[in-house]
């Protein structure tokens, strides 16, 4: 970085060059403004990392005071939606994307961020597209992690499987290998229905072009005929009878015979799962480690599609402007959440994966670097679908997937309960 000058046009120089070095827009003239932001960092690495990043970004911008505001995780579904109708909301709030955003988009609750953050958004790659609405910035991540399927590559090598399969029909015929070597293939908790839903969610994100989704969480149109192939596709995966005895009973995370466990103990060769599973392994494995045999891989592709190849599916954690902040210091000050001096601080301590290209190796795990590998070069992450759409919505596709799982619905039902339940929104 360049040394500061005693000349008034040297110190404006620098002064815009720091603002470039990480990543946010020289500081413009205004009034001197405090933010209140609504964060959730009551535990862990965000306890310390936040209001260090509030003071540092405070003595960036002398003129621009943060002030931040812990909550519970758990209080903001009730607390933002009850502040953001008051006359004193927070200025920065913590913000998940998907159908909560639009439902404040369109209430004209929150600002729009796309001016402010044009010049860097691309930084941060496909992760940016969870918190856009009708193609504008309305919020952006700090934070995205991804699903895939983690896998045991000793069990695919038992089976005579050399690689990772990068299309379904090349993982519908490691299905048959895997069985054919007397090993399950695949471990779901189907006791908890959003495991289901991950298959279901991800062949949509693999079948429909990235404008089909995108606007199906803004107008709840499901008449795409993609929606019915991805239940289709699914069909295909569970009349191939890859999953563990049991599998419609059991939880997704608690104990040792939970789908988690049973790939963690070396029971089944794979679990599509997210970017936590690891963490989750770990505390049910006899000597509390993650196990070495452990590799990801992405969800394959769908030949012939109109979707984007490489396209994920996942979530993470970003924030917003509220409609009464002051939008250029709040933007600067969101813009700063993305910069590499904090998102290295991110990833090194654990708080989260950040989205910045070029930070991916501040994160210490290698699976996890591999799984930022393929997030970052990814031109499309799709927020899960249970979160892109409204709760009421989120929550019938759910349990119209579980309902196909246990064979109770078809692909055309399970679209039919979805567009039933949007008519009601």
């Amino acid at each position: 970085m360049r040394k500061w000058k005693l000349l008034a046009l040297a110190a404006i120089a620098g002064a815009t060059a720091i603002a470039t070095a990480v990543g946010v827009a020289a500081p413009k003239q205004h009034k001197s403004v405090t933010l209140v932001w609504w964060h959730n960092q009551t535990v862990g690495p965000g306890v310390k990392l936040w209001p260090q990043v509030a003071a540092e970004f405070h003595k960036l911008h002398p003129d621009i005071t943060i002030k931040p505001v812990p909550l519970q995780n758990e209080q903001f579904s009730t607390r933002i939606p009850i502040a953001l109708q008051s006359s004193s909301p927070p200025d920065v709030f913590q913000n998940w994307g998907g159908g909560q955003l639009v439902d404040q988009v369109k209430a004209g609750k929150v600002a729009d961020l796309t001016k402010y953050v044009s010049s860097w958004i691309k930084s941060i790659g496909g992760s940016a597209a969870g918190w856009q609405v009708n193609g504008k910035q309305y919020a952006v991540p700090y934070n995205v992690g991804v699903v895939g399927f983690w896998y045991n590559k000793e069990l695919f090598a038992k089976a005579g499987i050399k690689s990772a399969p990068t299309s379904w029909p090349q993982l519908l015929a490691d299905v048959k290998k895997l069985k054919a070597a007397g090993i399950t293939p695949i471990s779901i908790g189907g006791r908890d229905r959003w495991p289901d839903a991950f298959y279901w969610d991800y062949l949509a994100v693999k079948l429909c072009s990235k404008s089909v989704i995108q606007q199906a969480a803004v107008t709840y149109d499901f008449k795409d005929p993609c929606w019915i192939k991805a239940g289709t596709y699914t069909q295909q995966l569970i009349d191939a009878k890859p999953f563990q005895d049991g599998f419609l009973a059991s939880p997704a995370q608690q104990g040792t015979t939970s789908s988690a466990g049973l790939i963690a103990n070396g029971k089944v060769a794979m679990e599509l799962q997210g970017h936590w599973d690891p963490g989750t392994m770990q505390g049910l494995t006899p000597d509390q480690k993650v196990p070495g045999f452990l590799g990801w891989f992405p969800f394959p592709n769908v030949p012939g599609s109109k979707a984007l190849p490489g396209s994920l599916l996942g979530g993470g954690d970003g924030y917003a402007c509220s409609w009464k902040a002051p939008q250029p210091a709040c933007a600067q000050f969101i813009s700063y959440l993305d910069s590499p001096t904090v998102q290295n601080r991110i990833g090194s301590t654990g708080l989260g994966l950040p989205v910045r290209k070029g930070t991916e190796n501040s994160v210490k795990d290698p699976n996890l670097r591999t799984v930022l590998k393929f997030r970052s070069s990814s031109p499309f992450v799709q927020l899960y679908l249970d979160i892109a759409f409204s709760q009421s919505i989120g929550q019938a596709l759910d349990a119209a997937i579980a309902d196909q799982f246990a064979g109770k619905a078809t692909p055309q039902q399970v679209v039919q309960k979805i567009t039933a339940a949007a008519k009601k929104k």
